[in-house]
């Protein structure tokens, strides 16, 4: 069987892949993993390249081999359940994620995260990072997005603009994480109905539910974006239920904080721009992911994750070593 040994290293942030998977077995065979279609003539198999992959979530009416677990946690692959689509089958529902497990992984950013948490204020100051590094994230992409400037996303459009330029105002003068929330929903609001009007949708209402194909592909695309965004808190050592910013009661928490980094900027457009072209499903898929490679999503995610960690850590190392020698 293929050992850990035997697979040459690729970053999470450079890997290229992340797998959905229906109707099908999952399986370890002949030192590789492999998916298993059933068709009526026979059955075929299809390679994973586990080594340049990040996340692997299993839809309906699949199945995995304990042979094939092993592998796949070998080379750090996340493991995901979830319903049709990448969704949940209930709304309430979160994807349960299957984490490698390692006694190897860095300690030094869940030090540094757990250095500032228990600190409400500090955790304001982070919550304000991620958000303000979400909006800039967007106006460096559409504005450089050809695909998306055509569709009429450009973030110097004057509509567009005033949104941004509001939104970054009120997120440095929010004195709590309540008003954040409000503003983050403010936000997302007013961008629905900008995505809406360019891409000539009517009026769009959105529900977790599947009323449209809009809204059936913001649900899939920001589960993609959790993936991502799992996929980065588990590289880094960090549990899931610290979050700065989301529902202090759910142990996921945190995932959502760092998928809404690129969320707005990527999978909302691309949801309505593919809506309007009629695209299926899987067109979708494969458009959202070619936009996180495009623009480098994960690395994205890995740089703001360890900013904040290492951040924090570095001033209080500074003010005890100020301390120290005063």
């Amino acid at each position: 069987m293929e050992q850990l040994t035997d697979l040459k290293a690729i970053l999470h942030s450079k890997r290229a892949n992340i797998y959905y998977l229906e109707k099908c077995r999952v399986m370890q065979k002949d030192g590789r993993v492999l998916y298993l279609t059933e068709a009526k003539e026979d059955n075929q198999y299809w390679n994973i390249p586990i080594a340049n992959t990040t996340v692997i979530l299993l839809g309906t009416g699949t199945s995995l081999t304990q042979a094939a677990v092993r592998m796949l946690s070998s080379a750090g692959v996340l493991i995901g359940f979830c319903g049709g689509g990448g969704t949940p089958l209930l709304a309430a529902t979160e994807v349960e994620w299957l984490s490698p497990q390692s006694e190897y992984r860095p300690t030094e950013y869940i030090q540094g995260w757990m250095g500032f948490w228990f600190d409400e204020q500090k955790r304001l100051e982070a919550a304000k990072h991620f958000q303000t590094a979400r909006i800039r994230f967007m106006q460096t992409v559409w504005a450089k997005d050809r695909n998306l400037i055509d569709a009429g996303f450009h973030s110097q459009d004057e509509d567009i603009a005033s949104v941004l330029g509001h939104t970054l105002a009120g997120i440095e003068q929010a004195q709590k994480v309540s008003k954040l929330l409000q503003i983050e929903a403010e936000l997302t609001k007013r961008l629905y109905k900008i995505a809406a009007n360019r891409t000539k949708h009517g009026d769009f209402v959105r529900t977790r539910e599947s009323v449209d194909s809009a809204n059936d592909f913001l649900n899939h695309g920001n589960y993609l974006a959790y993936g991502l965004a799992a996929t980065t808190l588990w590289v880094l050592g960090i549990p899931h239920g610290f979050a700065v910013m989301h529902g202090k009661t759910r142990r996921g928490a945190l995932v959502f904080d760092v998928a809404d980094l690129i969320k707005d900027t990527l999978v909302l457009p691309w949801s309505f721009i593919c809506a309007k072209e009629n695209a299926t499903e899987q067109e979708f898929r494969q458009q959202c992911l070619q936009a996180f490679t495009d623009h480098k999503a994960l690395d994205f995610m890995f740089d703001q994750v360890k900013n904040i960690a290492m951040g924090h850590k570095s001033n209080e190392t500074s003010a005890k070593q100020q301390g120290d020698t005063g």
